[in-house]
């Protein structure tokens, strides 16, 4: 089984051909880095235009280096949501366009079941496992028990952790992407031997009751942290490092103790999770991993986190979803549409309640 997969759900344009032996034949990534850095982020506008200019340019590209014709593919997975609008439709809509073309079945994958699946294709995990997805636009933690089994235990009441590591580079004048920056700065304030609680941040929602998460609040206290030291402009080199060092610090340990609590309610309801898993562009971040390693280690788990090339946006995955949703039976699925919003477990109660704890 052979599946095509595209993915056109932000700010990477992507295709990928995956074997039902979890072997990804061909993963091609075009990113958008450099339009959008003027602007200090991601504009949908200009992330669906270049979906449109590359994608089938992208997906010629695959299939030849994959050595075959569209003919020899079993099925065509294309990202359907959540995401932006505008690049979905591209993707969603050429690949509907490719299906019809070539006979083969269309499958319409959420975005979140590929991260959530792509543990299955890098170290073949069996279900369940708890899984920590992390990115610039999502943060929360799923019991994922089978295809399209998954229970929400917790989520973001306003901020994803990778948007707030955006917006603090931002305040500290890093660039973007801030993730990448981040770490570096912190990297660098580590080197030069800085203590980590010189710039005391807020643990959101650390030790609160439930499994919820809030970034909000911390970036508001690290802008308070810049201001006081006299803004941007006069912010010195060893004083960014060290915020970089301070905010990492503090969604470092606000995940961790997060994710504990989801584990341990995981567990305390007989649910027996195989593993911690975290993925998403975030868990690319060495220290968020070093601190979740260490909660996988304390609960009896291993912690598997996917390499970087399936963390961050990506189509392997999406055509590895497509596999596993073929397995499971599904059908075609040309009707379904695409949409911005599509949550894994859509009966799960909203997030209430928001707020910091030093």
């Amino acid at each position: 089984m052979r599946v095509l997969g595209l993915e056109t759900s932000c700010d990477e344009t992507a295709a990928a051909i995956v074997d039902g032996e979890r072997r990804i034949i061909v993963d091609l990534v075009l990113s958008q880095l450099d339009e959008h850095r003027p602007y200090g982020g991601v504009v949908p506008e200009i992330a669906a235009r270049s979906h449109l200019d590359h994608l089938d340019r992208l997906t010629a590209a695959a299939l030849r280096q994959g050595g075959m014709t569209l003919g020899e593919v079993d099925a065509i997975a294309a990202t359907a949501g959540p995401g932006l609008i505008g690049g979905l439709l591209v993707g969603v809509t050429f690949g509907k366009a490719l299906a019809l073309a070539s006979g083969k079945r269309f499958l319409a994958i959420n975005h979140l079941e590929g991260h959530a699946l792509s543990p299955r294709l890098s170290d073949g995990i069996a279900f369940p496992y708890l899984l920590l997805l992390v990115s610039g636009g999502h943060c929360q933690t799923l019991l994922v028990a089978g295809i399209g089994r998954y229970r929400r235990l917790g989520t973001t009441v306003d901020d994803a952790a990778g948007e707030a590591f955006d917006k603090g580079a931002k305040l500290l004048g890093l660039g973007y992407p801030g993730g990448p920056a981040i770490e570096a700065a912190a990297a660098r304030a580590e080197a030069a031997g800085a203590d980590p609680t010189q710039f005391a941040l807020p643990r959101p929602m650390l030790g609160r009751p439930g499994c919820d998460f809030s970034f909000s609040g911390l970036k508001t206290a690290l802008r308070e942290r810049v201001i006081a030291l006299g803004g941007i402009g006069r912010l010195g080199e060893a004083d960014r490092d060290a915020l970089a060092l301070a905010l990492q610090e503090a969604i470092a340990a606000s995940l961790a103790d997060r994710t504990a609590r989801a584990l341990a309610r995981a567990q305390g309801e007989g649910a027996a999770p195989t593993a911690l898993v975290v993925a998403g562009g975030v868990a690319a971040n060495r220290r968020i991993r070093a601190s979740l390693a260490e909660v996988a280690r304390s609960a009896g788990l291993p912690m598997v986190a996917p390499p970087a090339s399936l963390c961050t946006d990506n189509a392997a995955m999406i055509a590895w979803a497509g596999i596993e949703r073929l397995r499971a039976g599904a059908g075609d699925e040309s009707l379904v549409a695409a949409r911005p919003r599509w949550p894994l477990d859509p009966d799960a109660p909203k997030a209430v309640g928001a707020g910091v704890k030093a």
